[in-house]
């Protein structure tokens, strides 16, 4: 005898490509950008990108967490062809409307 989800069969999820998510990211991304709420993956303190601590050079910016000082990410390049590289980052959010 074979156990069957209550449910019945689950549908399989359909494969699509990543245009799926331009509305997405385009949503996350189209609000002033030091908004953006960050999460530390090693402290789970959070706040606006804003409050966080930058280390800035020619070549990148490192972006670090300000209550544990653990790298979130980095900003590799310039204005024109930017590279961000996660490092401790556990999640980016737009931050929530106000009231």
């Amino acid at each position: 005898m074979s156990a069957q989800h209550p449910a019945g069969p689950v549908d399989p999820v359909t494969p699509l490509d990543g245009n799926v998510l331009a509305g997405r990211l385009g949503a996350l991304f189209a609000v002033e950008v030091t908004t953006l709420v960050v999460v530390c993956g090693a402290c789970g303190a959070s706040g606006a990108l804003a409050e966080a601590v930058v280390e800035l050079d020619d070549e990148a910016a490192i972006v670090r967490c300000r209550a544990c000082t653990h790298t979130l990410f980095t900003v590799l390049g310039d204005d024109e062809a930017p590279v961000l590289r996660p490092a401790s980052l556990a999640s980016i959010a737009a931050p929530a409307p106000k009231p």
